[in-house]
């Protein structure tokens, strides 16, 4: 359904899974889990997986907080988007990556929820592609003494109106992690 013509592929897009991002996350561990099982899988299914790191003044590049979680790592044909902004189109290679790949559907996993995840997959849909977030596959950390809501709250908003958000010619919507369908179905 993507507008993106020339682009029948899937990927796999894991966003910000840094020891720094989601140290104090939410089910941390079930999340770390959900996508390291949705990466073998994808792999399986020879659809490619875009790992994205980001940096900033809070999380320098290089340091141990910047490194990806112990328990994933990119294979070294996987590509890695570094990034300095919510949204993991702007000022990266993003874009490029994925017209090489020809990819038109991201399937998108990661931290933190209600930053670079959500900006991530606004940016997907306003660009012509179909974005598919995995609604137990991403998280976020308590941002309640700031006015959040609990990060709970959070997750499960970011999951029922992803849902039902769509534009003419993609599809969106959120899954869960065990019926993703890496074959380019809706699942």
């Amino acid at each position: 359904m993507t507008t993106l013509t020339d682009r029948p592929n899937s990927a796999l897009v894991v966003i910000d899974v840094q020891t720094g991002v989601v140290g104090g996350a939410v089910r941390r561990d079930e999340v770390v889990a959900a996508i390291g099982d949705l990466v073998d899988r994808a792999r399986d299914a020879s659809v490619p997986v875009v790992w994205v790191q980001h940096d900033d003044d809070e999380l320098a590049r290089d340091s141990d907080e910047w490194q990806i979680v112990p328990e994933l790592a990119p294979a070294p044909d996987e590509p890695i988007v570094y990034k300095q902004y919510g949204d993991s189109f702007e000022a990266t290679d993003f874009e490029e990556r994925l017209a090489d790949l020809g990819v038109g559907r991201l399937i998108v996993t990661g931290a933190q929820t209600d930053m670079c995840v959500r900006s991530t997959l606004h940016g997907a849909l306003a660009r012509g592609y179909d974005a598919l977030l995995v609604g137990d596959a991403h998280t976020t950390e308590d941002l309640s003494e700031w006015g959040a809501p609990a990060p709970e709250q959070v997750i499960a908003h970011t999951n029922l109106y992803w849902k039902f958000q769509s534009a003419p010619g993609r599809e969106a919507g959120t899954v869960a992690a065990a019926d993703v369908d890496f074959s380019g179905g809706s699942g």
